[in-house]
């Protein structure tokens, strides 16, 4: 436990630090560069997976309460943008995956299951199933949502002049009602054990996140979790996401981080084109379009819309539906094309 407190004191001060000056998103992606560097100078840091379970059930809800009657209405318009992100997410996949082979040297399902866009856990769960090399899948999964985690934010700060507001509008502990409170906490007590038992993806955020919405869109509470406890969920999620370089050797640290930055950075910049041509087309807003299109996971790209007050419940629903496309299309088009891997595929363990 002295481990995960220690991640944990640490990734909160490269939060602290991120807030005082003003990085965008500070608290999860400084917690996040915190870690990474204290795992690679060998600190003895680790995450303790219920806390990040707990923290991104706290996300679920807080995006739960987003939904409205008026997001109801809204959705009828979002398949002129859920068509668009399904074809990307497969071509995508096909660009990274021919040049993980190539450039890199990754076996056949390495390779295909590092460039798939699904969540970061099921793509390690199939993608070693099918013989793939679990630890490069990881990590390469742990890069681009790093790197995506951190650009995002950035580039809207330079580019566009956002500055993200969405967190400090959020309440303090002490504004929340007894009963909110109770009705908050039960969104994730009857919320995650729900969706996990029907084997739902994502099943500690989109189970809390269902029942957040039903009482929410029933009137039944106007309450969301207060910002404290949405940053210490960044802060969690963060020092997760750099404890995932705990015992890799350095030379493979520096091999897939610049691996994954290269091939983040294709994905970036033809989801911004994709977001480009789809604002054009159907009208809907740039930012929160480029928000459904990037590819970071669920909980990071939720928390991220949420601070810049993006319409969190698109960008969570579009982020939902790529990770389930992949997960059902994926593996069946993999055995389709490429046949079923054996005892491993050859990866090379030189990154």
């Amino acid at each position: 436990m002295a481990s995960v407190l220690l991640a944990l004191a640490i990734g909160a001060g490269g939060g602290l630090l991120f807030n005082l000056l003003t990085i965008p998103l500070p608290w999860m992606t400084g917690a996040m560069c915190a870690t990474t560097a204290a795992a690679m100078l060998g600190l003895p840091i680790r995450a303790w997976m219920p806390l990040r379970t707990v923290m991104v059930g706290v996300l679920g809800i807080m995006l739960g309460s987003a939904f409205t009657p008026d997001t109801l209405g809204r959705a009828t318009a979002w398949w002129g943008s859920l068509i668009p992100l399904l074809l990307y997410s497969l071509g995508i996949a096909v660009v990274i995956f021919a040049l993980l082979r190539r450039l890199a040297g990754f076996g056949p399902v390495t390779a295909y299951f590092s460039a798939a866009p699904g969540g970061l856990s099921e793509m390690i769960v199939v993608g070693s199933a099918m013989g793939g090399d679990d630890r490069t899948i990881s990590l390469m999964h742990t890069v681009r949502i790093m790197v995506t985690v951190l650009l995002i934010p950035l580039y809207f700060r330079l580019f566009e002049g956002f500055v993200p507001t969405g967190m400090s509008r959020m309440g303090r502990v002490e504004d929340i009602a007894g009963l909110d409170a109770l009705l908050l906490v039960a969104c994730a007590l009857v919320g995650y054990p729900l969706a996990r038992r029907l084997r739902i993806p994502a099943a500690a955020m989109v189970g809390p996140m269902v029942v957040s919405a039903g009482l929410h869109l029933a009137g039944a509470t106007a309450a969301r979790p207060p910002g404290e406890i949405v940053a210490l969920a960044q802060v969690v999620l963060g020092a997760t996401i750099g404890c995932r370089f705990v015992d890799v050797p350095l030379k493979r640290v520096f091999g897939i981080l610049m691996l994954g930055a290269g091939t983040t950075l294709i994905m970036l910049v033809i989801a911004f084109a994709c977001a480009q041509a789809v604002q054009a087309v159907t009208g809907l807003p740039f930012t929160h379009v480029l928000l459904a299109f990037s590819p970071g996971g669920l909980p990071e790209m939720s928390l991220i819309s949420l601070a810049m007050n993006a319409d969190p419940a698109f960008v969570a629903t579009h982020h939902l539906v790529r990770i389930v496309f992949v997960i059902m299309v994926f593996p069946s088009l993999f055995r389709l094309f490429a046949g079923r891997a054996g005892g491993g595929d050859g990866t090379s363990e030189k990154l």
